[in-house]
């Protein structure tokens, strides 16, 4: 088999197929992947069945496995989470708010996978954002200005003892476990460089930054929500529609999410690792 490797039009996210990823992959096949993970930042992967084992297998040949708080694994496998809806569940969406995964650590994973195992016939698709576009077209001025900034991060929104309630925690299918860890703050520089590319890339979200270091709460906000909606733009969004047995990944390092709804009555299942990351960090570039 040959790997293919599919972009989109305008080279944010690409299908790859003429693999099997249940199968030890060798050395040329792995390295086509990351730089195909690298380049276009989503890579999907159709028609691949398989078991928790194998899961676990490809995402350590991608890295080690990443630090998930807050959530239950599947019991026998500590590093996989089930992210789960029942048709008739009236809780908000989890990972429904645009998001960076798990940005609120000193050190945030490098990617997310995520395995569709159940699908429901309408919505239930998967909005991805590119921070690298959108600090490209970003204002000059603004940018100049946000490069100089330091975000402050925090999993009190949704994981906090309060905010586990607010958003109906105990009448999830999930299994949320809230913490007063969650009201810990990390500042990570607004815009960081990718380690592997060295691009630069928008690096805040509406879920998990809550302040900006040395702003106060109304001008951090007002600076984040014109942020958020320039990194929502259509332009830099790719609209992932999912299939039964395909397998996303994506990188945590330059792109944010947001899960959507829209299956009222359908039930929703897959499964999600993600790679352990480094500290993230703005490199200046030379004048």
């Amino acid at each position: 088999m040959t790997v293919s490797i599919s972009p989109h039009a305008n080279d944010f996210g690409a299908a790859i197929t003429g693999v099997d990823l249940s199968q030890a992959l060798d050395e040329a096949t792995r390295s086509a992947i990351r730089q195909a993970w690298l380049q276009h930042q989503v890579v999907y992967f159709p028609d691949q069945p398989m078991s928790y084992a194998q899961l676990e297998q490809f995402s350590l040949s991608v890295g080690p496995f990443g630090n998930d708080p807050y959530v239950q694994a599947i019991d026998g496998h500590e590093h996989i989470v089930e992210v789960r809806r029942e048709p008739d569940e009236d809780v908000p969406l989890f990972g429904g708010t645009w998001h960076s995964d798990w940005s609120f650590q000193a050190e945030p994973p490098n990617a997310t996978l995520l395995h569709a195992k159940i699908i429901p016939p309408v919505g239930g698709g998967t909005h991805y954002a590119d921070g690298v576009r959108a600090f490209e077209h970003l204002d000059p001025g603004l940018a100049r200005d946000a490069e100089s900034l330091q975000a402050v991060h925090s999993a009190r929104k949704p994981y906090s003892p309060e905010g586990v309630k607010a958003g109906g925690g105990d009448r999830r299918s999930m299994t949320l476990l809230p913490s007063e860890t969650a009201l810990l703050t990390q500042r990570h520089p607004l815009v960081r460089t990718h380690p592997e590319t060295g691009r630069r890339a928008l690096w805040v979200n509406p879920l998990y930054t809550i302040g900006i270091e040395g702003l106060g709460e109304d001008e951090a906000m007002e600076l984040l929500n014109r942020l958020f909606d320039h990194m929502r733009q259509s332009d830099f969004i790719y609209q992932h529609t999912w299939q039964p047995n395909m397998l996303t990944m994506w990188d945590n390092r330059s792109v944010m999410h947001s899960a959507q709804g829209g299956y009222g009555g359908h039930r929703r299942v897959l499964h999600r690792l993600t790679v352990a990351g480094t500290a993230p960090f703005l490199r200046k570039l030379a004048v």
